[in-house]
């Protein structure tokens, strides 16, 4: 590997030359990946008996735990939850051949998230940095997320100060860049995002070992990036596609939002909404999990004003925890529809 053109403070410094007589004061020492408490040998330092099977080595990482909060946290999404579990897999048969003295050397785990807004792939995310922690492959398992804006200056001379900032930042855990194709604008030749991308790469390759870089963005707009950005591209690993959700899970999301803030669908209520996301998949900027809060936001909004206006009535714990078919049928979704397809089961064409 070669050594970087600069360094992050704070970064781990790579190591010395195997025969070097002593190590530059500046420098720590290097730390095995996979395995934490590497002496200054690379050699792991291991507990009294080395761990010989996957169970220990869960037992002693706790990362089964975070896979299984990400089965019940998540609704869907079984393909991107099968490429974690692989992911783990990787990295628990890499920490049980580092603790047998097998040759490991540090996977490249730099990832691409690929979907739409509203898919969980900031949630991902920040389960993926625990995991991360947990088996060794990084110092702190935090997650630093940030945009175009963090990143790029607006003149001469404030690009880099601004990216290694953020890289500072993130060392020793994940960072996440959403929307990373907005790096990129080729059409604006007084645009500074090339500077970052350079910068960038120079981390993701002699830092890797203690710095994992996830980009996001929509699927179309990503392959463009990196058809323009091959170098990057070569050190994107993973690519994990986010699905978008479809009925059936965005009304489960929606019974576990309203459950979490103690409400509930009212009679009718329930079928009103689902009706109600019908529609709204089919129109502009739909943001999947994003516009189901949004909706269940407004609903909440029109029950208030609902029982606001009863000014004399007694409300009693269901009439505050319930949402009714009114409260979903005041929606502007149904009157951008077609006549017929903004009927509520069971009620008048909505006017």
């Amino acid at each position: 590997m070669t050594a970087p053109v600069f360094r992050l403070p704070g970064a781990p410094v790579p190591a010395a030359p195997r025969d070097a007589k002593a190590q530059q004061p500046w420098t720590s020492s290097p730390q095995q990946p996979g395995v934490p408490g590497a002496d200054a040998a690379g050699a792991p330092a291991l507990p009294d008996r080395a761990p010989r099977t996957v169970d220990e080595v869960l037992a002693d990482t706790q990362v089964e735990s975070v896979l299984d909060e990400l089965d019940t946290e998540l609704v869907g999404l079984q393909p991107v939850k099968q490429k974690v579990r692989e992911l783990a897999a990787l990295l628990v048969i890499d920490r049980l051949r580092a603790a047998h003295g097998l040759g490991t050397g540090t996977p490249s785990l730099h990832m691409c998230f690929t979907g739409n807004p509203g898919t969980g792939k900031t949630t991902v995310a920040q389960r993926m940095a625990t995991i991360l922690h947990r088996l060794g492959h990084v110092r702190t398992g935090h997650l630093v997320s940030v945009t175009r804006d963090d990143l790029v200056g607006q003149y001469i001379g404030h690009t880099a100060p601004k990216t290694k900032e953020v890289l500072r930042r993130a060392m020793g855990g994940v960072l996440f860049i959403d929307e990373a194709y907005y790096l990129y604008r080729p059409e604006n030749e007084r645009d500074y995002g090339a500077e970052a991308i350079e910068i960038l790469l120079q981390v993701m390759e002699n830092h890797r070992d203690d710095l994992v870089v996830i980009l996001a963005g929509y699927p179309d707009r990503m392959q463009t990036f990196f058809q323009s950005n091959p170098g990057l591209s070569s050190r994107i690993a993973h690519h994990i596609d986010f699905p978008d959700y479809d009925p059936p899970d965005l009304l489960q999301i929606a019974d576990r939002m309203l459950d979490a803030e103690r409400y509930r669908f009212g009679p009718g209520a329930r079928e009103a909404f689902a009706h109600y996301v019908s529609l709204r998949r089919e129109q502009p900027h739909f943001a999947n999990a994003r516009s189901v809060r949004n909706a269940l936001e407004r609903a909440r909004l029109r029950q208030a004003s609902r029982l606001f206006a009863e000014r004399h009535a007694v409300l009693d714990e269901a009439a505050l925890a319930t949402l009714t078919v009114a409260d979903f049928a005041a929606s502007r979704v149904f009157r951008q529809a077609a006549p017929e397809s903004a009927t509520l089961p069971g009620a008048s064409p909505c006017r």
